[in-house]
């Protein structure tokens, strides 16, 4: 594949007060890849997906988002946000805004979008996601998991290069974790390019291209689902599958 990645982190180490919590990360994702991140708390996952939308400053290496170095101080960091789609575990969700006007928000901000042609999208993604008829009601009026799937087509609404997932279902009743992976699933079908955290390990099994297992900041082990999950090389990873899937 001799294509350039849509994401390129090189030698990234990111340092909180003294401890090192990425260590000379090394991870290029290829278009239309889902590469998704395993690993216990603390293991990097969280702040790897930050490093790479600029919410948290290197210390050292280098990230490239399209050929681009977005590590670079002197990068403008709105134009870099406006390239990439990021859904966090907690939904963040405008409350004082409706549906529609949330999902519609980035479209007419920050890429301009007149707000005729933002209100067609937008009601278009609510119609591909099973919410059509709660464009005009408010975010305190969905269920968790409705709430997510409105913070995906939001995050998608501007056809982002790169979608950044961080434990999307970690905040959801377990009944309703399935309505959001199921929509992951249909992105990853479209061909969008996604790196995303889980500690769903049956629901990487499915989707992921790639499975990425972090522990202490460092990739330890990463290959095809069928290999990292089922026959791991590494003894950290067979211990750590083996403490998640009891």
């Amino acid at each position: 594949m001799n294509a350039e990645p849509v994401l390129d982190l090189r030698g990234v180490v990111k340092v909180y007060g003294g401890t090192p919590v990425l260590r000379g990360v090394d991870l290029a994702v290829a278009a239309d890849e889902v590469v998704v991140l395993i690993g216990a708390s603390g293991s990097g996952k969280s702040t790897l997906l930050k490093v790479a939308n600029l919410l948290e400053r290197i210390d050292d290496g280098q990230i490239l988002l399209g050929g681009t170095d977005i590590s670079d101080p002197r990068v403008d960091v709105d134009a870099v946000r406006a390239r990439i789609g990021v859904v966090f575990q907690h939904y963040n969700l405008f409350p004082h805004l409706s549906v529609l006007n949330n999902v519609t928000l980035a479209l007419r901000r920050v890429h301009r979008v007149p707000k005729r042609a933002a209100n067609d999208r937008g009601h278009a993604l609510l119609a591909r996601i099973g919410l059509a008829d709660r464009a005009h009601d408010f975010p305190d009026r969905l269920s968790g998991g409705q709430q997510q799937r409105v913070a995906i087509a939001r995050a998608i609404a501007t056809d982002p290069e790169l979608l950044l997932l961080d434990e999307i279902t970690s905040a959801l009743d377990p009944q309703l974790v399935g309505e959001v992976l199921d929509l992951v699933g249909e992105l990853k079908a479209s061909g969008s390019t996604i790196v995303m955290a889980t500690h769903e390990i049956g629901f990487a099994r499915q989707v992921a291209d790639r499975v990425v297992f972090l522990a202490q900041g460092v990739v330890v082990e990463q290959g095809p689902p069928a290999q990292v999950l089922d026959d791991p090389r590494r003894s950290a990873t067979r211990e750590f599958l083996a403490r998640v899937m009891r």
